[in-house]
């Protein structure tokens, strides 16, 4: 399934919000982020603390183009901590980071306008 990122896309089909609810969406702060030169597109390897009772788990992120990992270091970011892990070359990529596209397509990641508790569930 190919999902249109740009703006502009039109709406996806309507969901129940149980549906919605069933997507386990977190915020957790970076405590590592380092080049990942082996990805097929420009990645990092993040390591994000989600809190005490998910802990700490790791995310392939196609973010390169606004970020690099000295500016990611002590930053909130909202990852889906339910999906399956996936193999990305010899990474284990454990939960997926999310963000929206801006005017070209490049990943701009979402984060709360104030600090919140690591481990916050998105509602």
């Amino acid at each position: 399934m190919h999902v249109n990122h740009l703006p502009g896309a039109p709406a996806a089909s309507s969901i129940e919000f149980d549906t919605f609810l069933s997507v386990d969406i977190r915020i957790g702060t970076v405590v590592e982020a380092v080049p990942f030169p082996e990805a097929r597109k420009p990645a990092l390897k993040l390591t994000i603390d989600f809190g005490p009772t998910i802990g700490r788990k790791r995310s392939s992120a196609q973010i390169t183009e606004h970020y690099t990992p000295e500016t990611l270091l002590g930053r909130q970011v909202a990852a889906v901590v339910n999906f399956p892990p996936r193999q990305i070359g010899k990474f284990m990529s454990e939960v997926l980071t999310v963000g929206f596209a801006d005017e070209a397509g490049a990943v701009v990641l979402f984060k709360p306008d104030r600090p919140v508790p690591d481990g916050s569930r998105l509602f």
